[in-house]
C-alpha cells in the first residue's frame, strides 16, 4: 500500500508539472496572416482622412480594427461578421496583451490616434488553449480521485482483510486462541477467514484437550506421591524398630556372655548372624530414607507445577538453623560457625527441606565434610553451605538448579539422582522471599542461602 501512495504522489507531481510546462509552452501568439501592408495602408488613410473616417470602411477588407484618439476614446470601428465587439475596453495596453498588431497615427510629429488590428485567429488560439488547460486540470483531478477512491477500495477490500488475517496468524502464533477472525460480510476472503476461524477453534479445542491431559497427569503424580509416602514411612519405622530390638537383644547377650564360655562357636555365628541382619536393615533404612527425599522432591516439583504449592511463612530464632542441619547430617561431618541471634522469617518444614536437600547432595557428590558459615548482609542472614570436593565447571553454575538438570560430574558418576534437589531448593527459597546460588570455591563447592530477616 506504500508503494501505490508513492506511485500516485510520484504520478500526481508529473501530471501537476506537466500542465505548468504545457501553460508556459503554448502561451505564445498564433501565426496570424495579417497583412503589415494592410495596417499601414488603414494608419495612412487614417491620417489624411482624421476628421472623416468612414473612409475607412473601404480601405479594411475584411479585417476587423479600432481607431482611437491620443487618450484612448474610440473614434471609429470596423467590425466583421461574428468578431467579438471590444470596443469598451480596447487600449494599447490590451492590445500588447493579446499580442494585436497595432500603429500611432502621426500628424506634425504628434501622435494623434492608434490603429489596432484584432486578430481574431489569435483570440480563438487563446481561448482554445485555456479551455485545453482547464480540461487538462480537471481531467487531472478526476484521475487523482480516482486513483485516492481506487485506494480505499483496495485497502478495505483486500489489503485490511490480509493485515488482519496477518494479525491473527501472530496472535495464534502467540497462543492466543480465544480471540476470533473478525470480517466483514461482503469480505472477498470469506472463504479463507472461515477456515482460519475454524482452524483456531480446532487449535484452542486442541490445547485445552491436552492441558487437561497435563493436569490429570500432574494431579496423578501427586496422587502417587502422596500415596507412596505412607509405605515408606511404615518401613523406616519398621527398620528403626527392628534394628532397636537387636541393639537390646545384643546388650542382653552381652550380660549373658560374660558369665558363659565367650569363645563357642554358637555365639559367633549368632552374633555374626546379627550383625549382618543390622547391616540389612540399616540398608533398607537408607533406602526408604533415599525414596522419602526423592518423593518428596517429586510431590513438591508436581504442586509447583499445578500452581497448588504454599508457602506458610513464621519467624524463628535463627538458632533453628542449627537444629535443623544437626537433624539432616547424618554423617556427623558438619561443623557450624556461630549463628548471629536474630529473627528470621521462613517455613521451617520448607526450610528443612532446602537445607537437606543440599547435604545430600555435599555427601552424595563430593563425601568430604561440610562447613556451615553464618554472617548478616543487608536485609538477609547468608547461610553459606560448602563441600571440599571438585565442584563443577563454571558454565554449570547457572544451570544446576534448572528442574531435572545434573552437572557432568553427577552424570558420569554412579551415584542415582532426579536433578529436582536443587531446583526444589531454590523453588522453595524464592518462595520464602530469599535466594539460592551456587559458586566454585578453591577447593569445593558452595551453595549459598540468602534467608530474610523478620
Amino acid at each position: 500500500m506504500k508503494k501505490y501512495i508513492i506511485v500516485m504522489i510520484t504520478f500526481s507531481v508529473l501530471y501537476i508539472l506537466g500542465v505548468i510546462i504545457f501553460a508556459a509552452v503554448s502561451n505564445i501568439s498564433s501565426e496570424t496572416d495579417v497583412d503589415t501592408l494592410l495596417l499601414n495602408d488603414i494608419t495612412k488613410s487614417a491620417e489624411e482622412n482624421i476628421n472623416n473616417l468612414d473612409t475607412l470602411e473601404s480601405v479594411g477588407g475584411k479585417v476587423s480594427f479600432y481607431v482611437l484618439d491620443e487618450n484612448g476614446a474610440l473614434l471609429y470601428k470596423s467590425l466583421q461578421h461574428g468578431t467579438e465587439d471590444l470596443s469598451h475596453k480596447i487600449n494599447v495596453e490590451y492590445a500588447m496583451k493579446h499580442k494585436y498588431s497595432y500603429k500611432y497615427i502621426i500628424h506634425d510629429d504628434s501622435i494623434i490616434g492608434v490603429v489596432i488590428l484584432q486578430d481574431e485567429m489569435n483570440d480563438k488560439y487563446m481561448r482554445m488553449r485555456r479551455n485545453l488547460i482547464i480540461g487538462l486540470i480537471a481531467g487531472g483531478v478526476m484521475i487523482i480521485i480516482g486513483m485516492v477512491l481506487y485506494s480505499m477500495y483496495v485497502r478495505r477490500r483486500i489489503i485490511a482483510p490480509f493485515e488482519e488475517m496477518k494479525h491473527f496468524a501472530g496472535r495464534v502464533a502467540e497462543g492466543r486462541l480465544d480471540e476470533p477472525l473478525l470480517m466483514d460480510r461482503d469480505n472477498m476472503f470469506g472463504a479463507f477467514t472461515e477456515s482460519f476461524d475454524i482452524m483456531r477453534e480446532e487449535l484452542a479445542e486442541s490445547r485445552a484437550r491436552e492441558m487437561a491431559l497435563q493436569k490429570k497427569e500432574k494431579e496423578l503424580i501427586a496422587s502417587l506421591s502422596h500415596d507412596l509416602k505412607t509405605p515408606i514411612t511404615g518401613i523406616k519405622l519398621i527398620a528403626e524398630l527392628l534394628k532397636a530390638k537387636i541393639e537390646n537383644n545384643d546388650a542382653i547377650d552381652n550380660n549373658e556372655s560374660e558369665l558363659e564360655n565367650n569363645g563357642s562357636e554358637l555365639e559367633n555365628n549368632e552374633r555374626k548372624f546379627r550383625e549382618d541382619f543390622e547391616n540389612k536393615l540399616d540398608n533398607i533404612y537408607k533406602k526408604a530414607d533415599q525414596i522419602d527425599v526423592l518423593v518428596s522432591d517429586l510431590f513438591t516439583s508436581t504442586l509447583d507445577d499445578l500452581g497448588e504449592f504454599t508457602i506458610n511463612l513464621s519467624d524463628e530464632e535463627s538458632s533453628v538453623l542449627s537444629d535443623i542441619v544437626k537433624r539432616n547430617d547424618d554423617r556427623n561431618l558438619a561443623l557450624e560457625s556461630e549463628v548471629p541471634s536474630v529473627l528470621i522469617n521462613i517455613d521451617k518444614k520448607r526450610m528443612n527441606q532446602v537445607v537437606g536437600n543440599i547435604i545430600i547432595n555435599s555427601y552424595k557428590y563430593a563425601g568430604t565434610g561440610i562447613s556451615v558459615n553464618y554472617r548478616i548482609i543487608d536485609k538477609y542472614l547468608e547461610m553459606d553451605i560448602r563441600d571440599y570436593g571438585e565442584g563443577v565447571s563454571e558454565k554449570e553454575t547457572e544451570l544446576i538448579t534448572n528442574k531435572f538438570y545434573r552437572g557432568e560430574n553427577a552424570a558420569a558418576s554412579n551415584c542415582e539422582g532426579s536433578g529436582l534437589g536443587l531446583y526444589i531448593a531454590r523453588i522453595l527459597m524464592e518462595k520464602q522471599g530469599g535466594e539460592l546460588r551456587c559458586e566454585n570455591k578453591a577447593p569445593g563447592f558452595s551453595v549459598v542461602l540468602l534467608i530474610p530477616l523478620s
